[in-house]
């Protein structure tokens, strides 16, 4: 067998040009992101003070790194736990001035997904002491200057911060004000006290005893455990605490048994907290259990945590489901003939099926990408965000439009037209841009276990999340991947023939019925103005199609007819983008309905009235099946009368910050999400499609 030639330089020649044109567009993206971010707020406002400001030759000042986060954001501590950047501090300082450690204050827990968080969500201090020389002279000025960079995060999304601090002194007398000194007490209370005494440790299996002087005389409880060693512990893992003698000796999980010292920080009671210092030892037996220290959640109404392994199996299971759902349907139809043309060709199948699969990856990659730095630069937006994009739609709008011409057969493009014997260059090339048009028409859905993936997602560090998003591709790949490496699978496809030109040609409707979607939902996003753009470079690149179909019939040059056709394209996007577009007024809700709002569906609920909310968007086209299909039936709107249930609607096909925060804190990134709040109880999330009976059993 002749592995090494599964991927020829044929292949990997266009993959090398596409991943570079996707790493350069994804590079723009950012750019443009933070260039509209301009300069982004703080969402943990960092500052400097100093316990004096003329400390004496010799002396040493403490100095304070206030850190203040805005309400619903939080920093981190020395060691994250699971995601995050703790504080890192670059001094700048005058000649002879040193300065010590980092001192944090005891920190907090929070669970997000599943992954442990180290935190701190009130404002706090970390303290650094500063060592003045011997050899200063009374009078001098020292300019003291610090780089510091940290992590603010909310339920919702981090943002990487940054700021210069500074505080000037002048050698003095080393006096110090009673506020500042009082204030400085404050700081420093928050602070864990040093343990006189070595603690003790064993380790069988994954299980670790921690053994932690402890008289028993003095009161304990709310007790938690944390590494300052890290990558040794299972941070989200569960701890329990017991109380034997003089020793607290806490338990937990490690991710492999080591050897070896370990630090860390032993909370309880109210927020007090003692650093610890272990070595291997005998772990004392019996004792009473004690209260651990709640873990918390990110938000209300969040789904059970999930660990990363059971997230990214998600992905790919979600990305695998996502191939029954409406929107990826007219792509559907494109690899059924790739599938026909290879036949028994096993290398050709299995080529094509990589080239497919990089493809899909590299788009969903990008998207990802493309979202994270949005997000990162303050941006509220969540899954298929693109699609709220008028220029965006546009130009899918055109390109469904090409590809419909082409099934039609009004002309050919090596890659996707069928019923010719392609090279080998042009079959990986047309089943690499198919997997990037399969990605990116699959956006608009959100199917089952990809919602709670793509949720999660907006919460890990940027490369946890791209591993995810990349999940969500291979899962949408598997299909044929398993088609092109089963030789069984392979061998139940139809053989080649001429039924593959009919089947191309009516392949044509859904994509026709695509492209007046996406010129539908251009006028729902940028009005008629949109819709006359839209439509008159469709109809002009149709034109030009023909007459490429004609040249190609008759071998006349074509280069003119297709850089008309680039032409066409860049001057409707120019136009779109410089045209005063008005979106027309939403339309009015359905009888019996009323719009998304947080406060009004708060105001329900207290009422003690059962609400059903869902969430939709022209683009989606799970959404309107699922209306048509069973929110919009007779059946259901008298079921809903009868039991008094009152409808929400969440419009999602603009971007809207208020909603895009509200399906985060569900562990949505996009729609259709489906909720039903009983009377007096918590919200139940409904499957992603409805039935009539899903619907009318609400009522029950």
């Amino acid at each position: 067998m002749k592995r090494n030639a599964t991927l020829s330089p044929e292949f990997t020649r266009p993959m090398h040009i596409a991943l570079r044109l996707c790493l350069f567009l994804l590079a723009l993206f950012v750019a443009a992101g933070m260039a509209h971010a301009q300069v982004p707020p703080q969402y943990v406002r960092a500052s400097m003070e100093t316990e004096t400001q003329s400390p004496a030759p010799g002396d040493i000042v403490t100095v304070a790194i206030v850190m203040d986060p805005k309400p619903g954001w939080h920093d981190y501590w020395v060691n994250p736990g699971d995601a995050g950047t703790p504080l890192k501090l670059s001094w700048i300082l005058p000649a002879g001035v040193s300065a010590g450690p980092i001192r944090a204050p005891v920190p907090e827990t929070l669970i997000v997904s599943g992954f442990m968080n180290h935190i701190y969500k009130a404002k706090h201090a970390f303290l650094v002491d500063l060592k003045i020389p011997q050899s200063a002279i009374v009078g001098q000025n020292l300019d003291i200057k610090v780089n510091a960079r940290w992590s603010a995060c909310s339920d919702l999304v981090c943002v990487p911060e940054s700021a210069t601090l500074s505080a000037p002194m002048t050698i003095g007398s080393g006096t110090m004000a009673k506020p500042d000194r009082a204030r400085f007490d404050v700081w420093r209370s928050a602070l864990p006290v040093p343990l006189d005494r070595k603690a003790l440790y064993a380790i069988e299996g994954n299980r670790i005893d921690i053994a932690i002087p402890y008289p028993r005389s003095a009161d304990a409880s709310r007790v938690w455990f944390f590494a300052q060693s890290e990558n040794l512990f299972r941070y989200a893992a569960p701890q329990t605490a017991r109380r034997s003698g003089d020793w607290l000796i806490v338990s937990g999980e490690v991710k492999e048994p080591f050897a070896g010292e370990i630090e860390g920080l032993l909370r309880f009671n109210d927020a007090q907290g003692l650093e610890v210092r272990a070595t291997p030892g005998t772990i004392p037996t019996g004792g009473a259990a004690i209260s651990i220290l709640d873990k918390g959640a990110a938000a209300e109404g969040q789904e059970p945590a999930l660990g990363f392994g059971w997230v990214l199996a998600f992905s790919v299971l979600g990305g695998l489901l996502l191939n029954l759902m409406p929107c990826v349907f007219p792509i559907l139809g494109l690899k059924a003939l790739s599938l026909a043309k290879m036949g028994g060709d096993e290398g050709e199948a299995r080529r094509d099926a990589v080239a497919y699969t990089v493809g899909i990856i590299l788009s969903c990659l990008v998207l990802g990408g493309i979202m994270l730095a949005l997000r990162a630069a303050g941006e509220e937006v969540g899954w298929a965000f693109q699609l709220q994009d008028p220029a965006i739609v546009l130009l899918l709008l055109l390109l469904m439009v090409a590809v419909t011409a082409n099934l039609a057969g009004v002309f050919d493009v090596g890659g996707i037209g069928a019923g010719e014997k392609l090279t080998r260059q042009g079959g990986m090339s047309g089943s690499f841009w198919t997997g990037v048009l399969a990605a990116v028409v699959a956006t608009p859905c959100t199917g089952p276990f990809m919602a709670a993936a793509m949720g999660a997602a907006l919460l890990l560090p940027a490369s946890l999340a791209l591993l995810i998003f990349a999940g969500l591709g291979l899962g949408l790949a598997l299909p044929f991947l398993a088609i092109a490496f089963i030789p069984l699978l392979r061998k139940r496809m139809p053989r080649p023939g001429p039924w593959m030109v009919r089947f191309r040609q009516w392949m044509a409707v859904p994509m026709a019925l695509t492209s007046l979607a996406l010129l539908w939902l251009l006028y729902q996003l940028a009005g008629f103005s949109g819709v006359l753009i839209g439509g008159t470079a469709a109809l002009i690149i149709l034109s030009r199609l023909f007459e490429l179909g004609r040249k190609q019939k008759s071998g006349a040059p074509r280069k003119i007819v297709v850089g008309a056709i680039l032409g066409i394209t860049v001057a409707a996007l120019l136009i779109m983008d410089s045209a005063a577009m008005e979106a027309p007024a939403p339309q009015p809700m359905k009888e019996g309905s009323v719009a998304f709002d947080e406060e009004r569906l708060a105001s329900l609920r207290a009422e003690g009235k059962p609400v059903f909310l869902y969430f939709t968007a022209d683009w989606c086209v799970t959404c309107k099946v699922n209306e048509k299909a069973a929110i919009d039936r007779t059946e259901t709107s008298t079921a809903f009368a009868k039991a008094g249930i009152r409808t929400m609607v969440g419009d999602y096909t603009r971007r809207d910050p208020d909603i895009t925060r509200f399906l985060a804190k569900h562990g949505r990134s996009g729609v259709p999400l489906y909720l039903y709040y009983p009377p007096n109880a918590d919200a139940r999330v409904l499957p992603q499609i409805l039935t009539v009976a899903d619907l009318t059993a609400l009522s029950e």
